[in-house]
């Protein structure tokens, strides 16, 4: 093959991968703008900026409530907490049994959790659990889970609004810190008490 000849083949290749990335980029707008009118049908907006600080990384929704005491993942330290509060609706426990497989009757069959001890349908434990997750979401910079440690205290019933409460014990070193976990009750009652391990990275730019 002469050097024009690969000259050309070797044009054409650029050319043929530079259109490959133009619409691939494309494509993955098209993906988030989907992605995101997906999310808007479900309440889920933006997130909006928290008590006195910075744009959370995570989706909101009008009812619920977030409070936290630091707005830079570099200015945490220990005593600092996010609390994050949400009703827990019949319709979160039906998505929830869906999305997990967890269709225990327990969570879903009033006839059959009247003859339980508990007499009525409760929430299942591991989405009760998930609010801790997301008072975690809503510290500052990007947090990602690397242990937790849970002890249910109580039930949960459908209908309660709870408060998830995630506090900085101890800073472990590297971006790494060991939190204390709690859910409680409207009413002030224990739900969950445990502990987690986390990293927190700075946060990619979503703006």
């Amino acid at each position: 093959m002469s050097n024009r000849q690969s000259s050309a083949t070797g044009g054409a290749g650029s050319n043929l991968a530079h259109a490959w990335v133009r619409a691939s980029g494309h494509f993955m707008n098209s993906v988030v703008e989907a992605n995101r009118a997906t999310l808007a049908a479900f309440g889920l907006t933006d997130g909006d900026d928290v008590e006195g600080g910075t744009q959370s990384v995570a989706y909101n929704r009008e009812e619920w409530e977030t409070e936290r005491t630091v707005d830079h993942a570099d200015h945490i330290s220990v005593g600092d907490h996010v609390k994050f509060t949400k009703t827990i609706s019949e319709e979160n426990v039906l998505t929830f049994a869906d999305a997990s497989g967890d269709t225990n009757r327990l969570h879903l069959d009033p006839g059959f959790a009247a003859q339980t001890r508990f007499g009525r349908n409760i929430a299942h434990g591991t989405l009760v659990s998930g609010l801790i997750s997301a008072a975690l979401a809503r510290l500052p910079g990007l947090t990602i889970y690397l242990s937790q440690d849970v002890e249910f205290v109580g039930p949960v019933d459908i209908g309660d609004r709870l408060t998830a409460t995630v506090e900085v014990a101890e800073d472990l070193g590297n971006n790494r810190y060991l939190l204390s976990t709690d859910v409680h009750d409207s009413d002030g009652t224990q739900i969950i008490e445990g502990e987690a391990v986390v990293l927190i990275d700075d946060a990619p730019d979503f703006s």
